[in-house]
């Protein structure tokens, strides 16, 4: 687990490339004053994580995509991001990550990022940043629960830290589309932890949509069924830390046309909402596979 946990964060840590020209005609006619939307152009790039999984996991770039946003404009915070995965991405290629400042203002800022490879685009992001101001604060949740006792924990391949689940994800009995995720990572800088959750939130939704489908379960990928992210969706609500437990409650309503939809929210011990989420996915079985929901 510890070498997973240091190659993500190495993973984490982005450099920077020089940015490239201005679009032609935003820089005036004293091409030595550009325009602040054309200053706004940075390159990032980052390095694969050295994994066994035959394409780029979507989390790594979901985390990619934070780190890049949140050195692009640290003045403020992510507030949401909305990625639309284009293709797989190639595990022996690097990825850059070409962002640009669309709208810059006091408290709020917009940024466009596009994942790019030598092969092509992998996927881009609408990201908007927000620095944190005063107003009313409340919430309505559940009632979060305690923590799962340690005999829930299980090792997720892609996760490097202690996870408890509520369920068996692999199980193929049906059963309803829902699972409770508590999470805990090693001790790590905060300014690391929206990518940290961005990345967790990717791994477990389209387990979570097949679990009412009798005799299917997310260890059938490959064979019975193909699955494959297209969209996904993080919005960020509050400050918390990753290496204090959070519990990732999830829940599928959707599976259709080839695609199924999940969606969660993150808590707190303290049963505070900090963070939510929501994914589109692939889901394609073959013929002879057809479950019986």
């Amino acid at each position: 687990m510890s070498d997973l946990w240091s190659d993500l964060l190495d993973c984490l840590g982005l450099r920077v490339l020089p940015s490239p020209p201005p679009h032609p005609g935003t820089g005036g006619a004293d091409a030595q004053h550009p325009s602040p939307q054309s200053a706004a152009r940075l390159v990032f790039e980052g390095r694969n994580q050295q994994l066994s999984y035959h394409r780029l996991f979507g989390g790594q770039l979901l985390a990619q995509f934070v780190r890049a946003v949140s050195l692009a404009c640290p003045g403020k915070a992510v507030k949401s991001l909305h990625v639309l995965f284009a293709r797989a991405g190639r595990t022996d290629e690097t990825v850059r990550y070409e962002a640009e400042c669309l709208h810059e203002g006091s408290t709020f800022a917009t940024w466009s990022v596009v994942a790019r490879q030598p092969s092509g685009v992998v996927a881009t992001a609408s990201v908007s940043m927000h620095a944190a101001e005063d107003g009313p604060d409340r919430q309505t949740v559940a009632p979060v629960p305690t923590v799962l006792p340690p005999e829930h924990q299980v090792e997720l391949d892609l996760l490097p830290w202690e996870t408890r689940v509520s369920a068996d994800l692999d199980a193929p009995a049906a059963q309803p589309p829902e699972l409770d995720l508590w999470m805990r990572t090693p001790g790590a800088d905060p300014q690391l932890a929206p990518a940290l959750l961005a990345y967790a939130t990717d791994l477990t939704v389209i387990g979570t949509a097949l679990r009412p489908l009798d005799g299917v379960s997310q260890k059938d990928a490959g064979t019975a069924f193909t699955s494959a992210v297209t969209s996904h969706t993080v919005w960020f609500h509050r400050q918390f830390r990753t290496d204090e437990w959070l519990l990732l409650r999830q829940h599928s309503p959707l599976v259709a046309h080839g695609r199924c939809h999940g969606r969660g929210d993150v808590l707190t011990t303290d049963g505070s909402l900090v963070a939510s989420y929501a994914q589109e996915a692939l889901l394609r079985f073959r013929p002879a596979d057809q479950p019986s929901s």
